[in-house]
């Protein structure tokens, strides 16, 4: 038996994309109801590097207004948050590198990004843990990092009267209809499917692809580093293609533990740590960082980054079942992204005109160019 509705709105999944949308839905007087089965999210297994990518306008564009969001957001944020704009140092091994790093200064200056081209001499003297002999950087100040499990617990949180949240398992979605493991059917307005990895479960034609990557802990130790830095190689050639991948990406938290990255698995789906893939890693950082090699590493872990086929999101109605709403695909740009997807979703949900900054790049995170008829057009 349907149950009458159980909320205007029903979010799948309490990860920082569903506690995102449930924010901005109820900031619009509409009552939430979040479904979470406390199942291993990304949310808690990544970085929380807030950072803008330029692979696309359209990333860009979402990257920028929700990194924007994320700093009007900041003052109201609690501690535990731990919300910083440390800034991003895109660094640079070679003249080739070094070109890209200007490529990208021209584009993100272009989109009114602060950045600026760091020389190798200037970047010794500005992170001198750094091994010598790095060509040179860029810098992109307005980027940060987040504690993300404590954001969504806050997001969620701020509106009491409106958000309720209940842990349960669905097992089957049907527009805007859900169907729990206890056989129970709720439904409501609108429902909105924000599980990460778990979406392709619930919708079959979801065009999704779980990218395995490994993260690195150490002990507290004095500040090693003040940017977040990620190598340029990263966007080069180390992330690019099917095979497994490492890249130098490191950044240190306000309670002076050092976070270590990354790696990219697509033919891996076991969450155990691959020991080899773990040491190519911390191999690679130790490139970067030297004195790495001399600190502590109290715990890794892994976790799944949800991919589309594009690298975008999918964020709007699902074509073919009305009253779904999507809001997955995120792969590496979750915790990013929330913000500015939360705003897209709620503006279409709404039938209101999409946020200015995003108008242009609509159609590139409509669920349509993947899926219903207008996919295959």
């Amino acid at each position: 038996m349907i149950q009458g509705h159980a909320a205007d709105v029903i979010i799948i999944g309490g990860g920082i994309i569903g506690a995102a949308c449930a924010n901005e839905l109820t900031s619009h007087g509409l009552d939430v109801l979040v479904l979470d089965c406390q199942r291993p999210a990304a949310t808690a297994a990544g970085m929380g590097h807030l950072v803008v990518l330029d692979h696309s306008p359209a990333e860009l564009a979402l990257g920028e207004y929700s990194v924007r969001l994320w700093r009007e957001l900041a003052p109201q944020m609690p501690d535990n948050c731990a919300m910083r704009n440390n800034g991003t140092l895109w660094l640079a091994c070679n003249e080739e590198e070094m070109a890209e790093a200007e490529r990208k200064h021209s584009a993100l200056s272009a989109f009114g990004l602060g950045c600026e081209l760091m020389t190798g001499e200037a970047l010794a003297h500005g992170e001198p843990s750094l091994r010598p002999g790095l060509f040179g950087a860029l810098k992109v100040s307005g980027d940060g990092i987040l504690y993300a499990p404590n954001a969504a617990r806050w997001l969620l949180q701020r509106q009491p009267e409106r958000v309720h949240q209940q842990q349960a398992q669905v097992v089957e979605v049907q527009g805007n209809r859900v169907l729990l493991a206890s056989g129970q059917w709720l439904k409501a307005t609108a429902v909105v499917l924000a599980s990460g990895i778990y979406a392709g479960e619930l919708c079959a034609d979801l065009p999704l692809q779980a990218k395995k990557g490994h993260l690195l802990i150490t002990d507290r130790y004095p500040a090693q580093i003040s940017h977040t830095l990620v190598e340029l190689g990263y966007v080069t050639s180390a992330h690019k293609g099917n095979g497994p991948s490492v890249a130098f990406n490191v950044q240190q938290r306000p309670t002076g533990q050092l976070f270590v990255g990354s790696s990219r698995q697509f033919d891996n789906h076991d969450p155990a740590v691959d020991a080899a893939m773990l040491g190519r890693m911390l191999r690679r950082a130790m490139e970067f960082l030297p004195g790495l090699g001399g600190l502590n590493g109290i715990r890794s872990w892994t976790g799944f980054r949800s991919a589309s086929p594009d690298g975008q999101p999918l964020i709007g109605e699902h074509p073919t079942q009305p009253g779904l709403w999507l809001a997955v695909g995120h792969e590496g740009l979750g915790v990013t992204t929330a913000t500015g997807t939360a705003k897209l979703l709620a503006a279409q949900l709404l039938r209101n005109p999409p946020p200015t900054a995003l108008q242009a790049h609509l159609n590139a995170y409509l669920p349509q160019r993947f899926i219903g008829a207008c996919a295959h057009a």
